[in-house]
């Protein structure tokens, strides 16, 4: 099916980052196969990230009170409110991540499709960088005052924020939507149940015990990148995993400045590695300095196990060649518990909806 969002209005240098409950979406025991998001006009045209920048969009599942229509977003008490509580995915952050899906300016030509015969369970039930300087942004969203040390990232350019644009440059408004696909099938006997797990390279449990994701960080440029011929700036988290499990995909996000990510096992070899894709145009999907997708991995199951207590550990390499703010380092992955069997590949729906 292929959906649309409801309408975003948007002019020269807004931002807009909206919440949409109960949208519309696939109804019935199913399990999702995949989910491919970008950003389009009225007439249905991808929009190029050089005229609208695509942060990032998730879709997340929660769980509504009986006779709760109208549910609004409360930063302060977070998705866990008395009308509604998310479902979130299986881990790894105990906060901030709880999407089933989720990517930013790589949609594109980055790959969601859950290899048969497994599947996601779904039951019935700059400007672009954020800094502040340039949203003249000193208060957070809901009025708190920003550490004087916090140069940019997403408490900069919340929802209707405005960035600093070129003198004489007409302000057009223009409407936008995200357009979202999803590919299904019925659910069977013959499908295997996957569990997502995020990890995120902000994560302090290697410190702390406590999977506190801080979601974003910030990237310093190099002082010594010259002498030494290396701009890569590297950094590690590490994990225990709580299952015993086959990793059947995988996918890193980065923002732009990033060269790849990946995850590794307690004997230090690679579980999955994801690189960005650049691009080298002008055209809506290949726009040049931008990340445009990123690789994906397919293990071929049961040939990547993860071992519950095992230490994962995530690494982002990004540029440092000059400063980046509100960076991310993320990392999907879906995997199979190992009491699982498998079984026969599955008829995937790709019907359309005008």
């Amino acid at each position: 099916m292929v959906y649309l969002s409801p309408k975003i209005t948007q002019h020269s240098g807004s931002v807009s980052n909206k919440f949409y409950y109960d949208i519309e979406f696939p109804k019935g025991h199913i399990a999702i196969k995949s989910f491919h998001a970008e950003v389009v006009d009225d007439a249905g045209d991808p929009v190029s990230l050089q005229e609208t920048y695509l942060h990032h969009w998730i879709a997340v599942r929660y769980y509504r009170r009986k006779g709760v229509n109208d549910i609004k977003y409360n930063v302060n008490l977070g998705f866990h409110q008395s009308d509604f509580i998310i479902a979130g995915n299986a881990g790894m952050c105990d906060h901030g991540l709880p999407q089933f899906f989720g990517l930013g300016s790589e949609t594109r030509k980055t790959s969601s499709v859950v290899p048969d015969p497994f599947g996601i369970e779904v039951d019935a039930m700059g400007c672009t960088e954020c800094r502040c300087n340039l949203y003249n942004v000193t208060n957070d969203e809901y009025g708190r005052p920003l550490d004087p040390d916090y140069v940019g990232g997403l408490n900069c350019c919340y929802d209707g924020t405005q960035c600093k644009v070129k003198n004489g440059l007409e302000s057009v408004e223009r409407n936008l939507y995200l357009k979202y696909t999803v590919k299904w099938v019925d659910w069977s006997d013959s499908i295997v149940p996957v569990k997502i797990f995020i990890f995120d390279i902000t994560d302090t449990f290697q410190h702390t015990g406590i999977h506190d994701c801080l979601i974003e960080y910030d990237i310093e440029k190099s002082t010594n990148g010259v002498t030494t011929n290396n701009f890569t700036s590297t950094t590690r988290s590490s994990a225990v995993f709580p299952i015993d499990g086959n990793v059947v995909y995988g996918v890193a996000h980065q923002h732009s400045g990033g060269i790849g990510s990946a995850l590794y096992g307690e004997d230090g070899l690679v579980i999955c590695s994801s690189k960005p894709i650049y691009g080298k145009g002008k055209d809506a999907g290949d726009e040049a300095g931008y990340i445009v997708g990123m690789s994906t991995c397919y293990p071929k199951p049961g040939s990547v196990k993860i071992a519950k207590g095992e230490s994962v550990t995530l690494e982002s390499n990004y540029s440092s060649e000059k400063s980046h703010t509100g960076v991310m380092g993320l990392f999907y992955i879906l995997v199979v518990d190992t009491c699982l069997n498998l079984s026969e590949p599955v008829q995937i729906h790709e019907e359309s909806k005008v």
